[in-house]
C-alpha cells in the first residue's frame, strides 16, 4: 500500500453554471477522493469524480448550514488524513465570502498540504451573462463587492462607505436585508439609481428583477425573488434590457398621462 499524502484543495465551483468551471477545477474534482460540496456547487460536477470518491454535503447556503464551520474544519482534515486527496468544492470563488481561508489554516494546522483553485464568482459573473457589466468607461470607474449580512446577522456597515463612492455595489447575501439596504440608499440620496436583483444566476431557472435601489424589497416581491440571488446596483444596470423597457414603459405611461 502506498502511504497517504494528505492534501486539501479548494475548488472555486463557479456561479451555477456547470461549464463555468475552470479547467483545472475540473481537474481536481477529477483525482479526488473526497469531496466535499456546498449547497451553492452545481451537483452535475460530482458525476466528473471517480466512482469511488467519497461525497459529502456540507450544506452551506444562506439560512441552511448542515454543518458548522468548525465542524467543517475537523471535516476537512479527518478526510485528507484518512483517504489523501479532499476537494472542498465552493460556489463562486473559495475567497470571495466564502470563508477559504479558515479552511486552509485548519489543514495548514496540521501539515496538509494546500492548493486554491480560484472560482468565477458571481459577483462579476453573474451580473455579465446579463449584459451588465460592473465597470464601464464613462459610467463607472470601479465597483464594490460587499456582504449583505455580517456575522452578528447585521447589515454590513461598508454598505455607506460603498453607496458614496458613487460606483457600481454588488451585494452578496443581501435577499434578507432588501427594505433596510433600500432605505440607506434612500436616505444618502441615492434611491433611484437603478438596481437589479439576479436570482440562480447563469442557471436555466434564472430570474432578474430591476427597478431602483430604493425600491429593492417591492423588486423581489413583484417577482417572486429569494435566495440564491445577487443585488446589482448602479448607472450600469442601465444596459440590461428589462430596464430600458421599464424606462421606456415609464416614458410612456407619463406621456399618456399628460
Amino acid at each position: 500500500m502506498q502511504p497517504i499524502q494528505p492534501k486539501v484543495t479548494l475548488v472555486g465551483a463557479g456561479p451555477g453554471d456547470p461549464e463555468l468551471i475552470t479547467v483545472k477545477g475540473l481537474k481536481a474534482i477529477q483525482n479526488a477522493r473526497v469531496i466535499l460540496y456546498d449547497a451553492l456547487s452545481n451537483n452535475e460536477l460530482l458525476d466528473h469524480a471517480p466512482q469511488n470518491c467519497l461525497r459529502r454535503f456540507v450544506g452551506k447556503r444562506a439560512g441552511m448550514h448542515v454543518y458548522t464551520q468548525a465542524e467543517i474544519n475537523r471535516m476537512i482534515v479527518k478526510y485528507a488524513l484518512t483517504y489523501g486527496s479532499v476537494v472542498r468544492l465552493k460556489g463562486g470563488d473559495s475567497f470571495v465570502f466564502g470563508r477559504g481561508q479558515e479552511e486552509v489554516a485548519a489543514a495548514a494546522q496540521y501539515g496538509i498540504e494546500t492548493e486554491v483553485i480560484p472560482g468565477i464568482s458571481s459577483a462579476i459573473s453573474v451580473p455579465g451573462v446579463n449584459n451588465i457589466p460592473v465597470t464601464a468607461r464613462n459610467v463607472s470607474e470601479g465597483f464594490w463587492v460587499i456582504t449583505g449580512t455580517t456575522q452578528d446577522g447585521k447589515l454590513s456597515r461598508d454598505l455607506e462607505f460603498a453607496i458614496q463612492a458613487n460606483t457600481t455595489v454588488v451585494i452578496l447575501m443581501g435577499m434578507s436585508k432588501l427594505d433596510e439596504i433600500a432605505a440607506v440608499y434612500a436616505r444618502l440620496g441615492y434611491g433611484q439609481v437603478p438596481a437589479a436583483i439576479i436570482q440562480n444566476g447563469t442557471l436555466p431557472t434564472q430570474k432578474i428583477g430591476v427597478g431602483v435601489a430604493g425600491d429593492l424589497g417591492n423588486i423581489a416581491r413583484e417577482h417572486g425573488l429569494r435566495n440564491p440571488a445577487i443585488i446589482v446596483v448602479g448607472e450600469v444596470v442601465r444596459f440590461h434590457e428589462a430596464f430600458q423597457d421599464l424606462q421606456s414603459r415609464i416614458a410612456e405611461n407619463y406621456k399618456l398621462a399628460v
